[in-house]
């Protein structure tokens, strides 16, 4: 990390405050070890005789990525659990992303539900938080994904969500550094200060509703099985790729056009962000790189200017807009997200109780 985002400062020793964090929770929330995989093996049997009246054991997300797809491949592979795969396709995906899925749905031979947003409303949407100029441009896709997860969950009377997210490669963050994806009256208001179509279709799940059925009835139990394996994000792209033909996409996160976008050319001009030191760092944290590494890997630029040209062009097009006025929009003045009707007031309680609570455990 660097001192360039406020939030993250520096003790003596040149350790920063984010590193500092996930190095403290780090005995808590992963376990690469015998323990952990027993841990893991206690729970999926848990799991099966629990679900074992229901058409699926459990329900995964298949973003076309790295994270999850090892998450279904070991599943299946050590635990011949009946799988349930859900893909929210908001209209981003890359061609590599949309043939990893059809490869490992294939191959593993599991149910897969795709729920397609509506494209012209995810565009209008998408235009509107850009208008707003606000910092979390990807809240639509993330918002539509977890809307779907849990009306598909209640469909098919699932409990147990078992996702791709791993402290091995993700455990470092900004304290207070992003906005909820899940704060539905804020994605209501952005829409209707810059939009110019109703939303009809397009998955949303209030706040309240939201914090009820994830923190208080917790309708789906959200199960991060990489945390019990020694997880290390190369190997698993080595093992897919040997197993099933899968495509490298590039950087994390970037099997989302629109992600890939927002992460290379957004954050970088409008924040001077470069959401690689997260990854990295986090990389240090789990002893899977140096941070001498890390610093060289930094010298490589984020994208280069043709490349930067083509993702410009092809956001553009597909948002129905010019080059130089998605230009105008990444240098319009940076507006917070308070700035239209929020329910962050909500989101701050929880977290603050949920703390408590976590202290007390």
């Amino acid at each position: 990390m660097d001192n360039s985002n406020p939030g993250v400062t520096f003790d003596d020793s040149g350790q920063c405050t984010c590193c500092r964090d996930a190095l403290a929770r780090k005995p808590h929330e992963w376990w690469p070890t015998n323990e952990g995989r027993i841990r893991l093996n206690s729970t999926i049997e848990r799991i099966k005789r629990e679900m074992a009246d229901r058409p699926y054991d459990v329900i995964i997300g298949l973003s076309g990525g790295v994270d999850s797809a090892y998450v279904a491949h070991m599943l299946r592979r050590d635990f011949a659990l009946r799988i349930l795969a859900i893909h929210v396709d908001g209209g981003w995906n890359t061609e590599a992303a949309v043939r990893n899925i059809e490869l490992l749905v294939r191959k593993l031979d599991i149910d897969l539900h795709t729920h397609v947003v509506e494209w012209h409303e995810m565009r209008d949407l998408q235009l509107a938080y850009l208008k707003a100029s606000v910092l979390n441009q990807d809240a639509p896709q993330d918002h539509a994904f977890f809307s779907a997860l849990y009306r598909l969950a209640h469909k098919y009377g699932q409990r147990y969500f078992l996702g791709g997210m791993n402290f091995s490669s993700e455990s470092v963050y900004i304290p207070e550094g992003g906005y909820p994806a899940m704060d539905a009256r804020n994605l209501r208001a952005i829409h209707r200060a810059h939009g110019s179509i109703a939303l009809q279709t397009f998955p949303t799940l209030g706040s309240l509703e939201y914090l009820w059925l994830a923190r208080i009835r917790k309708q789906i139990q959200i199960l991060k099985p990489l945390n019990y394996l020694p997880y290390d994000k190369e190997a698993a792209k080595r093992e897919l790729l040997e197993t099933y033909g899968f495509v490298d996409y590039g950087s994390k996160h970037q099997e989302s056009r629109f992600t890939k976008f927002y992460q290379e050319i957004y954050l970088p001009a409008r924040y001077g962000f470069d959401k690689r030191r997260l990854h990295l760092s986090a990389l240090i944290v789990s002893g899977q790189m140096t941070r001498d590494e890390a610093l060289q890997e930094l010298k490589v630029p984020l994208t280069t200017q043709e490349q930067a040209a083509r993702d410009k062009r092809f956001v553009a097009k597909k948002l129905g807009i010019t080059v130089s006025e998605l230009e105008r929009l990444i240098t319009l003045p940076v507006v917070p997200h308070e700035r239209f009707a929020n329910n962050q007031t909500l989101y701050r309680i929880n977290q603050r109780f949920r703390k408590i609570v976590g202290s007390r455990r």
